[in-house]
């Protein structure tokens, strides 16, 4: 039998050996994690494919522009969306490198999708992620219709011109979110008429030939209380040659310059004396060949209905055009010497707008956003949101009309 001298010692000898192990085993552990590290990790499932789809699944607010699938450490290999109402197929485009996804079109409010999603990696570990969501409603977004359009070329008086289908309690955030710029170096700046309407243009006319540039970034940015904006694009359109027509109600004429050159003086009736036209520059909104012109739409009821006005160009949204004149009275002195009509200004035409007629000839040289000026009308000046007529304030003015 050992003497406790003995034991104890032997004791000690064999907690030593166990800490010997230990130190050992834990050793072995930590030179097994360098070497993972060193191969990409400790954590082999770091090396799956992770997917990430936008939109949340149960989202009932998702994005209309920037819904779409992504993954890193591997390639999509399959993308199926499709409207869940439906069954519909959401058409797609994959990126180039496999690891992105999008509807090629933009996506309707309001409606509810589902997108399926798989990857793999060049390991062939594979991954597979779904969602179900609805995109943001019409009740709690909002739209901004715009001119001009994009990709057209309009004259040197057209601003850019937005109409929001709710009222903008934040105009601050709302304008900030849209830029427009000139590659001509023009200021330029928006005007907010109420709380609707956000106009934008330089000090003066665009520079012709210039490029106007229209970012808008709106998708997500709180406009209405509690309603979102759904917008996300960029909008290119070019200024064209330089048109400005300058009518005197004094003489009853018109004359046309372009690039600084005077192209025609012709014979116009303007206003009556008991409707006269507003004075003030206005800019050509629209055109038509022929159209129906009803007086009891802009308070003249039984006065006068036309069904085939010719080489119609509209100037105010209260219904002020230059227009053909087919029915003018021969028994009134002649064509450009009184002025008879409901507040439009009218040129010598045909019926059926057909002819070589002084209004042919100005609706085949006229564009969207040419500017038409009208002087010594017994009238008051057009309000500057009486059509797309801005340039009626003053620069000072306009600026101060600015949410930033």
């Amino acid at each position: 039998m050992a003497t406790p001298d003995i034991a104890s010692r032997r004791m000690i000898a064999a907690c030593a050996a166990l800490a010997v192990g230990a130190l050992t085993l834990t050793a072995c552990g930590g030179s097994a994690g360098a070497d993972d590290n060193k191969n990409g990790g400790g954590d082999p499932r770091s090396a799956v494919p992770r997917i990430v789809i936008s939109a949340k699944n149960g989202s009932t607010a998702a994005s209309i522009n920037a819904t779409g699938v992504k993954v890193s450490d591997g390639r999509l290999t399959s993308v199926k969306m499709t409207e869940s109402e439906s069954g519909e197929a959401v058409p797609g485009a994959m990126s180039a490198d496999g690891t992105s996804w999008h509807p090629k079109e933009q996506l309707e409010r309001g409606t509810a999708y589902r997108i399926a999603a798989s990857a793999r990696n060049g390991e062939g570990r594979t991954a597979a992620a779904d969602a179900r969501f609805t995109t943001v409603s019409e009740a709690n977004s909002y739209i901004g219709t715009y001119l001009p359009d994009a990709g057209t070329t309009v004259g040197v008086g057209m601003p850019v011109s937005f109409t929001f289908d709710k009222e903008i309690s934040d105009k601050k955030a709302v304008q900030s979110h849209i830029e427009v710029t000139s590659d001509s170096g023009q200021k330029v700046v928006g005007h907010w008429f109420g709380s609707q309407r956000l106009d934008f243009r330089p000090e003066e006319y665009w520079k012709a030939g210039s490029k106007i540039t229209m970012k808008i970034d709106l998708d997500g940015v709180e406009g209405p209380n509690g309603a979102y904006g759904v917008q996300k694009k960029t909008v290119t359109f070019t200024v064209g040659r330089s048109q400005v027509s300058t009518v005197d109600t004094a003489t009853q004429t018109m004359t046309v310059v372009r690039d600084g050159s005077t192209l025609k003086t012709l014979p116009i009736s303007a206003g009556s004396p008991d409707n006269t036209t507003y004075n003030g520059q206005m800019v050509i909104s629209s055109k038509a060949e022929q159209m129906r012109m009803d007086g009891s739409t802009v308070g003249f009821a039984g006065q006068y209905d036309i069904d085939d006005v010719p080489h119609a160009m509209q100037l105010t949204t209260s219904g002020t055009f230059i227009h053909g004149n087919y029915w003018y009275d021969q028994a009134n002195p002649p064509f450009g010497r009184a002025g008879t009509s409901h507040g439009c200004v009218g040129l010598q035409d045909a019926q059926g707008a057909q002819g070589d007629t002084p209004g042919k000839w100005f609706f085949d040289n006229s564009m969207i956003g040419d500017v038409v000026i009208v002087k010594n009308s017994a009238d008051k000046e057009v309000a500057p949101d009486n059509g797309l007529n801005g340039w009626n304030m003053a620069w000072d003015d306009w600026v101060a009309g600015s949410a930033v």
